[in-house]
């Protein structure tokens, strides 16, 4: 008996052995901003320091990158929606069709042009169910992450589906928790004080802020108050004993550029315009942010079973209030949101990974927004899971382990066949298809019918079109994206005399 004894009470020790080393899935913090511009901050993404590096201040991005990887090639689409549907599904916008940014149902957003009409596009965004109208039906990542243990957090920004569509309410989509989103592209008001721009007697779809009723009225700002509401959902998924998938989205920093009083006297004392120094303090608004929440996982002993991203959704604004000429505050990338040039897709990303990403390193590797599905699965530990869509996305998680890897063979395409404001911002900012491979990137400006060619490598400024000079690269970089439309089943815009579509990029002549 007493053998027996001890045999049982050795099988147990050694069970609570392999129970305590047994590894604990991390907690995911995936921090996203909205409308962020690669410069937009203190932290260098060139090879060199910029007049708008010296411009922001961001001490916690500086902080996170000292402790993590910089991406200094990560990409996303050019408007908001597209990019948040592409993190959802796993999918690029050229097979989920969400190819622009959504609002209301049934109902497209896009400007009107005299030549050509947008495609029947996915105008009510992403569905978790079949048979819904102009929506792509995908697994969503949280209902994943939520199937295996997971509890998943949406905190800010949704803009997944349109007002009054199934995709619309972050819930539907395997969030267990939501705060502030909805199917709003942006706030009425940052400030709470103002009731985030309720007017009595009237709907305002961006003033509804779900769950964030106890702050109206009082004197906090939107980026504050959408932190300490994040920090509160992450003690509730500690008191359940799970691990939270904490999807932070804030609505900083797109307009309206409300005053933010902890942080714009200092950029008012450089001598910034209110416009610019009200941007400049949104910015570090948001860093602010970043900030507390990684206070917070030090002081609840979570740093180290914690993943941390930031990315931003689409290149940064690049008009009026933002001070200076159209398209320069991107520099040195040209364009901004709403263009497939650099500064409308090229995004600010920090990857830090404690064991694994090495402190203050650098990734050359270019990479894209629907990668992170894969990615936040595999850091996850879910390595069974189905879905109903076909995944785009390839995890970077062989990047993180071996910082060496490279492939320049990988193609990413972009696809946006619409037109964002109408023509009013320029006409970089509509009917584009493109394609990056290595170094070398293919812009096909589908109403113009014009291939530009650009080396990224040499000219980061996207000033030296190549395609006369390199006619062969340019017609296998069509052909290639030719065949990756096709295959995606990506949409062209159509002319309106003919009703036919516009080539596809091999179909130009140089």
């Amino acid at each position: 008996m007493k053998k027996l004894y001890l045999c049982g009470c050795l099988l147990f020790c050694i069970h609570c052995s392999v129970q305590s080393q047994t590894p604990k899935s991390p907690n995911i913090i995936f921090f996203l901003v909205d409308d962020m511009g690669w410069q937009d901050t203190s932290v260098p993404f060139w090879d060199s320091i910029t007049p708008a590096n010296r411009k922001f201040r961001t001490p916690n991005m500086e902080r996170l990158c000292k402790a993590g990887t910089k991406f200094t090639n990560a990409y996303a689409a050019s408007v908001c929606t597209p990019s948040r549907v592409s993190f959802l599904t796993g999918m690029n916008v050229a097979r989920h069709r969400v190819s622009n940014w959504t609002s209301l149902k049934n109902k497209a957003v896009d400007g009107k042009d005299s030549l050509l009409d947008i495609p029947d596009w996915n105008v009510n965004g992403i569905s978790p169910l079949p048979n819904q109208e102009k929506s792509v039906y995908a697994t969503p990542l949280p209902q994943v992450l939520k199937d295996h243990g997971y509890y998943t957090i949406q905190c800010g920004k949704a803009h997944f589906g349109a007002y009054q569509t199934i995709g619309a309410d972050p819930l539907n989509l395997g969030f267990v928790k939501n705060v502030g989103g909805s199917a709003a592209g942006h706030p009425a008001s940052y400030l709470a004080e103002d009731d985030f721009g309720r007017v009595p007697g009237r709907f305002i779809l961006q003033a509804e802020m779900p769950n964030l009723e106890k702050y109206r009225k009082k004197k906090s700002f939107l980026t504050e108050d959408l932190t300490q509401e994040a920090m509160l959902a992450m003690d509730t998924a500690q008191l359940r004993k799970q691990p939270f998938f904490l999807y932070m989205a804030h609505y900083a920093v797109h307009l309206p550029y409300n005053v933010d009083d902890r942080f714009i006297q200092r950029y008012l004392d450089m001598g910034l315009p209110k416009p610019e120094a009200a941007y400049a303090a949104l910015v570090e608004g948001m860093d602010q942010s970043l900030g507390e929440l990684m206070d917070y996982l030090d002081q609840h002993h979570l740093t180290e079973n914690t993943i941390i991203v930031f990315m931003s959704d689409n290149g940064g604004f690049s008009h009026p209030p933002r001070q200076g000429n159209d398209n320069t505050q991107n520099y040195p990338l040209r364009g901004g949101k709403g263009s497939l040039y650099e500064g409308g897709v090229r995004e600010p990303m920090i990857v830090r990974w404690n064991g694994v990403t090495q402190p203050g390193t650098v990734n050359t590797q270019y990479m894209m927004m629907e990668d992170f599905y894969p990615t936040i699965l595999e850091w996850a530990g879910v390595k069974k899971y189905k879905t109903v869509q076909t995944l785009d996305g390839r995890s970077i998680v062989p990047y993180l382990k071996q910082p060496e890897l490279r492939d320049d063979h990988r193609a990413l395409i972009w696809n946006y066949p619409n037109d964002w404001t109408g023509g009013n911002l320029g006409t970089d900012n509509s009917w584009c298809t493109a394609i990056r491979q290595g170094r070398w990137k293919l812009i096909y400006f589908e109403k113009y019918q014009r291939l530009e060619l650009y080396d990224l490598q040499a000219d980061i400024y996207e000033a030296n079109d190549l395609s006369a000079r390199y006619p062969d690269k340019t017609r296998e970089l069509a052909k290639l994206l030719t065949q990756q439309l096709k295959q995606r089943g990506g949409q062209l815009p159509v002319y309106k005399g003919t009703k036919k579509t516009v080539p596809y990029p091999d179909a130009i002549s140089l």
